[in-house]
């Protein structure tokens, strides 16, 4: 299985990492500090969605060969990500498998609203992702369901 890691700005200081599959089901999710290192709350995350053998594409922020190796030997995953411009070489070409991973928040942030949560508080930050995270899983599993495209989910008038 392929899995998708990124993350996305959240509100108060907060960031919401997701790890999700291709077809954009969530598999794990973390808010965390925006001050936090996306390496190690990276750690957090695998922990959580993999179970070994896993491609992750993640976001230029999960740089570091220390970060590759132990996702190599700790969860049996690849981790694959763009090449930081400080970083020699080509590196892989990402840009359609990219493109998936900012729709898959493009579909949180807009169509589920997770951009105007108007929470004032972590503990209702939390309360108000959750059910976004939920209403994802189950939107493409609806699509599934019927046949349809994963993430289309305007005809489901959510």
């Amino acid at each position: 299985m392929t899995t998708a890691a990124a993350t996305r700005g959240g509100s108060g200081g907060m960031r919401l990492h997701l790890l999700a599959a291709p077809d954009g089901t969530p598999r794990a999710a973390i808010l965390a500090s925006a001050d936090e290192k996306e390496r190690d709350v990276a750690l957090r995350l695998f922990e959580r969605g993999l179970h070994g053998g896993e491609l992750v594409i993640a976001d230029k922020g999960y740089a570091g060969k220390e970060l590759q190796q132990t996702a190599r030997e700790r969860f049996g995953a690849t981790l694959l990500r763009p090449r930081r411009k400080d970083e020699p070489g080509q590196g892989p070409h990402l840009a359609p498998i990219r493109q998936c991973i900012e729709s898959i928040f493009w579909t949180l942030k807009s169509r589920l609203g997770l951009e105007r949560h108007q929470a004032r508080t972590l503990h209702g930050l939390r309360a108000r992702i959750a059910p976004k995270l939920l209403a994802l899983a189950a939107s493409v599993w609806l699509n599934h369901y019927l046949g349809r495209p994963t993430r289309a989910l305007a005809d489901l008038a959510i």
